[in-house]
């Protein structure tokens, strides 16, 4: 279970969704039981039958920043950059100076250290350092920089969506979640983007508490493991940050009994994280850096919502250790056989 060739499977390229369903809510549900195994076929709109009166379903707040920039180099060449770290960034700002950021960078050449990127709205910035292939740019501007990318960047999607490179119109809205709400992420919380304010009106009604945290999805989290023992794999760390209030109702249910239903792998990783011995979560900012696969002893979760990933991904593995497996890629044949969407824009999955 630990060597990579485990988390692989057959999925033909027609099944990952390129396109978002509408409306949010009518995507497909897969419900496995990760006691036996079984799997039912839903639509994501009938989720409560499946949630109990009490459950506390804890979602991720993060929002999207469209942090990708076309601009130019001094010598004329087109330059793509994504900046990765938007949140850290502004936090380490200071009023009136350059916001530094670390971004992957596209370019026929790549920018050496001291050259200078031109975009639009009098955006400047300067190639610090490259790390690896990660860059270091201070960005220069008379505007707020945040006000800039807003104006100027677009939705970075990942990069198993195909248009020609370029996100649409529709992503603005529709690769985010309808409770996004803090600023910061690279990448969107996937499994929250089947909610729609009239479902989760609906769950709140049938005495379902909803609870969020913060936690700002990387570009790691499309990164590759290349290590044949997964073990070896180093993880990516990610922001978090998990109020008073979130910790006091995530803790009140366990101690009453109730579960605990994470929307999405972000959010499981995060509670994971903060969770001592007996389940209990710490209020607090970090970094998270929690690598989840088959041995992990769960403390915090006892139900996830999640939408279908990767072969050989992390986000895979999190899964397989959540349910077994054998389990997870046996409901991934069957979702396959029955024409599921996969991926960021694909259907939804409950293992509980």
């Amino acid at each position: 279970m630990y060597r990579l060739q485990d988390y692989d499977f057959f999925l033909p390229e027609d099944r990952i969704a390129q396109h978002p369903k509408e409306p949010r809510d009518q995507s497909r549900l897969l419900v496995l039981n990760r006691a036996t195994g079984a799997v039912r076929h839903h639509r994501f709109d009938g989720i409560g039958q499946f949630l109990l009166p009490g459950d506390v379903l804890v979602v991720n707040d993060t929002r999207v920043v469209p942090g990708r920039l076309l601009g130019r180099k001094a010598t004329g060449g087109v330059v793509e950059v994504l900046v990765l770290d938007y949140a850290d960034a502004l936090r380490c700002a200071r009023p009136g100076e350059a916001v530094c950021c670390r971004c992957l960078v596209r370019s026929a050449r790549s920018p050496k250290a001291g050259a200078d990127l031109f975009f639009d709205g009098g955006l400047r910035g300067r190639i610090e350092e490259n790390r690896d292939g990660v860059f270091r740019i201070s960005f220069f501007s008379e505007k707020d920089f945040g006000d800039c990318i807003e104006q100027i960047g677009s939705v970075p999607l990942p990069p198993y969506i195909r248009r020609a490179g370029k996100a649409v119109a529709e992503d603005r809205t529709r690769y985010q979640t309808v409770y996004a709400a803090q600023k910061g992420a690279a990448a969107a919380p996937t499994a929250g983007l089947h909610f729609t304010d009239r479902l989760l009106t609906d769950l709140r009604s049938s005495d379902v508490r909803i609870a969020a945290i913060t936690l700002h999805v990387g570009y790691g989290t499309f990164r590759p493991v290349k290590e044949d023992d997964i073990r070896k794999h180093p993880m990516h760390s990610e922001s978090y940050t998990i109020s008073s209030d979130t910790a006091a109702v995530v803790n009140g249910a366990r101690a009453q009994g109730r579960r605990v239903v994470a929307v999405g792998t972000t959010c499981v990783r995060t509670l994971e994280y903060a969770a001592d011995s007996r389940g209990r979560i710490s209020a607090g900012s970090g970094q998270c850096d929690l690598f989840i696969y088959p041995g992990y002893a769960f403390r915090a979760v006892d139900a996830m919502i999640t939408n279908f990933h990767l072969p050989r991904s992390t986000l895979l593995m999190l899964v397989s250790a959540f349910a077994g497996r054998e389990k997870v890629l046996a409901a991934y044949g069957e979702a396959v056989a029955n024409d599921y969407r996969f991926f960021s824009y694909g259907d939804a999955m409950m293992v509980a």
